[in-house]
């Protein structure tokens, strides 16, 4: 054809050399692959061999939606327990190898759901699996509306030492019975691993996550999640003790993660631990916006965001650590962190709690507060714009001097160093920080 230009034989060569040497280096790759099994793997390991799987692939789809394939309404009306209960016991029932081999998919729709446990049902470590998977189409997008008939005692999901890595993903639970609660899980070794992402809580629930067991009940994250309602006792509450057999045991609650976290409720606690923990909280806003109802035994008028009620923990389980939080301390009864324990550490880093540090009541407030043993806990604030004052009491033990909590180029709003400390100041220094 006039005009065109045809291909240089180098050009031609080039690809077909390309080609050629492409299934030359398979060839390569696969070379081995039919190798006897005596000879050693890649890495230089000659005991290494394959695991063993026992059993067959269970029949069916790996993937079951509560509507189309469970009946499931979605229009807020019609009791959808069944659907649900329907949707877990296919889920369970398709376990191979102890491994979880289902998705279950909630599209958009509000789900009434009026019998407890009809979202995750596992009872008495009957079952021993590892993977579960609820996907809802957006936070806002899929709601489960959970209304017992009854509040005390009444949960969605209950996790008796039964399941490991639970994912819940792109949903909003919904408390509608006043005083239910969403989560009971209890472990001696099981329970762990969960996972909740992009997903939301409402209503006014007596728990959120209640942890009950030993040894495990960790390794748990929230990512991106709005904690909103109300919380009769917290948000997550560990060491409930109903089934322990061995309370001392129950500082094994380990490693809680949340991240780019909405959390604004009305009242009651976000994290309760009144055994040890190792917790971390980084970014987000963090707000408490109404007050409790009516004064309590255990807590009075206050609703506190990270509440460590008792000392003498165990070692490498009393560790906090906030960073990158914008705090709302929007009333006297609001406090941020109360501690009581005798060891670990206190991290606060570039977090903010002024957002109401120029209204009245913000001078004499007091929303950080210690009590501080012989070994501690060690106390750090480094960069951080504090209101109010913090309060550090004499937890016994030591001569009472030593330093054991350190102010690093922190901005304080409504006192000088000399005065932002409201009991054993001896144990404090400030290092470069700014006063009003």
């Amino acid at each position: 054809m006039a005009g065109s230009i045809p291909p240089s034989n180098g050009a031609a060569t080039t690809r077909r050399a390309l080609v050629v040497g492409t299934a030359a280096a398979l060839a390569a790759a696969l070379t081995g692959c039919d190798s006897d099994s005596s000879s050693p793997d890649a890495s230089g390991d000659e005991g290494a061999r394959p695991p063993v799987v026992t059993g067959s692939k269970p029949k069916g789809r790996d993937t079951i939606d509560v509507v189309a394939d469970c009946g499931a309404k979605g229009d807020g009306r019609t009791d959808d327990s069944r659907a649900f209960a329907r949707a877990y016991a296919y889920a369970a029932g398709r376990v191979w190898d102890h491994v979880g081999r289902t998705v279950i998919d909630v599209p958009a729709g509000t789900y009434l759901i009026k019998s407890p446990n009809a979202l995750l049902n596992a009872p008495g470590g009957k079952l021993k699996a590892n993977g579960l998977r609820f996907r809802g189409a957006g936070k806002r997008m899929t709601q489960l509306l959970f209304a017992p008939p009854r509040a005390e005692d009444a949960y969605l999901c209950r996790n008796e030492d039964s399941w490991a890595n639970l994912s819940f993903e792109r949903m909003a639970f919904v408390c509608g019975t006043p005083g239910a609660s969403f989560f009971y899980s209890y472990s001696t070794g099981q329970a762990q691993d969960y996972r909740f992402s992009e997903c939301e809580w409402t209503g006014e629930w007596t728990y959120g996550l209640a942890l009950d067991g030993s040894n495990t009940n960790s390794e748990m994250r929230w990512d991106a999640c709005r904690v909103g309602g109300a919380y009769r006792k917290a948000f997550l509450y560990s060491g409930l003790s109903q089934k322990s057999t061995d309370p001392s045991q129950q500082d094994q609650f380990l490693n809680y993660w949340f991240t780019d976290m909405k959390v604004e409720y009305s009242w009651g606690n976000f994290l309760e631990f009144p055994y040890g923990g190792s917790l971390t909280c980084r970014g987000g806003s963090y707000i408490i916006t109404g007050k409790r109802p009516q004064s309590t035994a255990d807590y009075g008028r206050t609703s506190t965001f990270f509440r460590f009620p008792r000392a003498g923990h165990h070692d490498s389980v009393q560790r906090f650590h906030a960073e990158d939080i914008r705090f709302e301390v929007r009333d006297p009864d609001t406090v941020v962190i109360d501690c009581a324990w005798d060891s670990g550490t206190v991290h606060f880093n570039d977090c903010d709690d002024t957002a109401h540090a120029f209204k009245p009541f913000a001078k004499n407030s007091r929303p950080h507060r210690y009590r501080v043993g012989a070994r501690g806990p060690l106390v750090r604030y480094d960069a951080c714009q504090l209101s109010g004052q913090h309060v550090y009491e004499d937890g016994g033990g030591g001569d009472g001097s030593a330093p054991r909590a350190r102010y690093d180029m922190c901005l304080l709003r409504n006192h000088p160093a000399q005065d932002f400390i409201a009991g054993t100041g001896a144990r404090v220094r400030f290092v470069d920080c700014v006063g009003p």
